[in-house]
């Protein structure tokens, strides 16, 4: 059973909170216990991606048949990833980098939301609800498209995607507004993801929003991580990319790796949490930030405080102030205590900051924090170029960064593995003019075949030409006008 993060909400089945998003008392959905897995390694690696994905979300979506998680599995996991693997696994140096980019949006996202739409289509059959869906999302910039191509023309739907006018690259903003589907709709708003996330998260809360939906004969859902639906497939990949250092020899059996992950709502790095305490041998979870760097102040200090400065930075799908899947952790580390989970979110709505108990403080042995500035990243991008001719994107170079701090601060020789979560050729005028200045005279698209031209990784089908593809969605509001906007589309 799921219960909410903040305790007033009932407990409800996977399958119901897949449906549902987010709890009625604004609260997210936890599983009342994490599953652990019998980790045999050498039975786990002889399983492929999908099969070791069913056996780890069967864990969690327990009112789901094996014939409809593997059907979902099924067509999620197909011809759309351009490799078999789904989530292949490259060493670069000493590093092992988990390449997350292969899907048809080309970053991370695209491994959970191919199969969110069929978890989600596959719940409201399981509760005989009778209505249409209305997906809500907020996007950073790498969510908005991989929920657009998700949910593309699926029946009984339809989805808002809501992205910051400013905060993402070019290719991120035409990935969205060129996406075209009957049931899909794409809105700028005036102000940074957290101002988009928040004013989604108070239309699933507000009441009037509820009786509009209940007389247009729709239920809300979210794409977000905040939707446990969103978030639990994202666990597999940590277990895969174990297995296939083991099967490769560089690693023995049950040893330790580290990860790290470049992260700004948390979520990706949750998975990564809750793959731990499933029994997957991770000793440290290496928490990567950019500028905007409040997860590592909070995990050096115990102090949350949102009150700061918000920076546009290079690895655009981090600049998060309001880390929403924090809270899941809290919960956690709190012992499950809801009361101090409403506390915490209380003051954070109240006064921008909460800290949080010694004994909490104490939980989070787990995670390393660390954060690299535009410099490093950018200086980060080059040094990989220069000595080994590979190109990443600047979200991967964040982690990588960081990673370089920690292994100079703790001096650990852990072997370990860096989360690559989009590719470069989602962000060519920041990779490309850190590789080397003499690109910066050209536009986006010109630096895309630049890239080509320097690497083994080709221009993915899905961007190439997409500066010649039609804008379809051009719609602007302010944050203040989110609800007014989803009450026009119902109509």
């Amino acid at each position: 059973m799921y219960k909410s993060t903040r305790g007033s909400a009932e407990a409800v089945t996977a399958s119901k909170a897949i449906l549902k998003g987010i709890a009625e008392d604004g609260g997210l959905y936890v599983p009342d216990y994490i599953p652990t897995i019998d980790f045999n390694i050498d039975e786990l690696a002889k399983l492929d991606y999908k099969s070791l994905a069913y056996l780890v979300m069967s864990k969690f979506f327990t009112d789901f048949t094996e014939d409809e998680l593997k059907a979902c599995i099924d067509k999620a996991y197909d011809s759309k990833f351009i490799t078999e693997e789904i989530t292949p696994v490259e060493k670069i140096g000493d590093t092992y980098f988990l390449e997350l980019y292969y899907g048809p949006t080309l970053a991370f996202k695209d491994v959970a939301l191919s199969i969110l739409p069929h978890l989600l289509k596959t719940s409201v059959k399981k509760q005989g609800i009778d209505k249409n869906i209305l997906i809500l999302t907020a996007t950073s910039g790498d969510t908005g498209k991989a929920a657009l191509e998700g949910f593309n023309n699926v029946y009984g739907t339809k989805i808002i995607v809501f992205y910051p006018v400013e905060g993402v690259s070019i290719v991120q903003k035409l990935q969205m507004v060129t996406h075209n589907g009957d049931n899909t709709h794409v809105v700028a708003i005036k102000g940074n993801f957290d101002d988009a996330q928040t004013a989604v998260k108070n239309v699933f809360t507000d009441d009037s929003m509820q009786k509009s939906l209940d007389e247009k004969d729709y239920v809300f859902s979210s794409a977000n991580s905040i939707n446990i639906g969103r978030l639990i497939p994202q666990v597999v990949y940590y277990f895969y990319s174990y297995i296939s250092l083991y099967k490769k020899g560089d690693i023995s059996k049950d040893e330790k790796i580290n990860v790290v992950v470049p992260t700004g709502n948390f979520g990706n790095i949750l998975a990564g949490y809750l793959a731990k305490n499933m029994g997957l041998p991770i000793d440290k979870l290496i928490c990567a930030s950019n500028e905007n760097k409040v997860l590592y102040d909070f995990i050096t200090t115990g102090t949350y405080d949102k009150n700061r400065d918000f920076f546009v930075t290079n690895s655009p799908s981090m600049d998060i102030i309001v880390s929403s899947n924090l809270e899941r952790l809290l919960y956690f580390v709190s012992g499950k205590d809801s009361a101090k989970i409403s506390e915490l979110m209380k003051a954070l709505k109240t006064n921008g900051k909460y800290e949080i108990t010694e004994d909490m403080k104490k939980q989070l042995c787990d995670f390393y924090g660390g954060y690299a500035s535009e410099k490093e990243t950018t200086d980060e991008i080059k040094a990989l170029y220069d000595n080994y001719k590979e190109i990443i994107d600047t979200h991967t170079a964040v982690a990588s960064s960081v990673y370089n701090k920690y292994k100079a601060e703790t001096k650990d020789s852990t072997k370990t593995i860096v989360l690559s979560t989009a590719s470069p050729y989602k962000f060519p005028k920041a990779v490309m003019n850190a590789i080397d200045e003499k690109y910066s005279s050209l536009d986006e698209f010109e630096l895309i075949k630049e890239m080509d031209k320097l690497s083994d990784y080709k221009i993915p089908a899905s961007i190439n030409g997409i500066e010649h593809k039609e804008v379809v969605h051009t719609k602007v509001c302010e944050k203040a006008e989110i609800s007014q906007v989803v009450l026009d589309y119902l109509k």
